[in-house]
């Protein structure tokens, strides 16, 4: 298991979020994932839920035991993980500065993602009690 992988799969089993070494394993197949997931959101819109994906014919059955949770919220929590994975060992933590340069960095940046982070900021700050929940109100917002 790589190091990023390791740090990847901790931030997302802290939000409660499943995240298969199939399509997350090193940086650039977790930034090819989330390229195709962003490029859905933008056909499908905000609202689109992974079910509706899956249903959609993409490639993410893997993703199936979070069904009704928001694309959007699901790729922030994976761009924030990106970014804490990533940089973890350099500074421990992330901002939500650095979340968007990572973003930004990899061209995965999106006019809404702002206010996602914003609205969940479990999803690169380990601090944030009860982050484990944010899925659930994720799911019905």
């Amino acid at each position: 298991m790589s190091e990023f992988y390791k740090y990847f799969k901790e931030n997302m089993e802290g939000l409660n979020l499943p995240a298969p070494d199939s399509i997350f394993s090193t940086v650039q197949s977790a930034v090819a994932t989330t390229t195709v997931i962003l490029s859905l959101i933008e056909k499908f819109g905000r609202a689109v839920t992974i079910r509706e994906l899956i249903g959609a014919g993409t490639n993410l059955e893997c993703l199936a035991g979070i069904g009704a949770c928001s694309a959007a919220y699901y790729v922030g929590a994976v761009i924030g993980s990106i970014a804490v994975a990533s940089g973890r060992s350099l500074a421990g933590g992330m901002t939500l500065a650095d979340v968007l340069f990572t973003a930004n960095k990899y061209d995965l940046n999106r006019p809404w993602l702002i206010s996602v982070l914003q609205r969940w900021p479990g999803i690169y700050d380990r601090k944030v009690s009860a982050r484990s929940m944010f899925r659930f109100q994720a799911a019905i917002t």
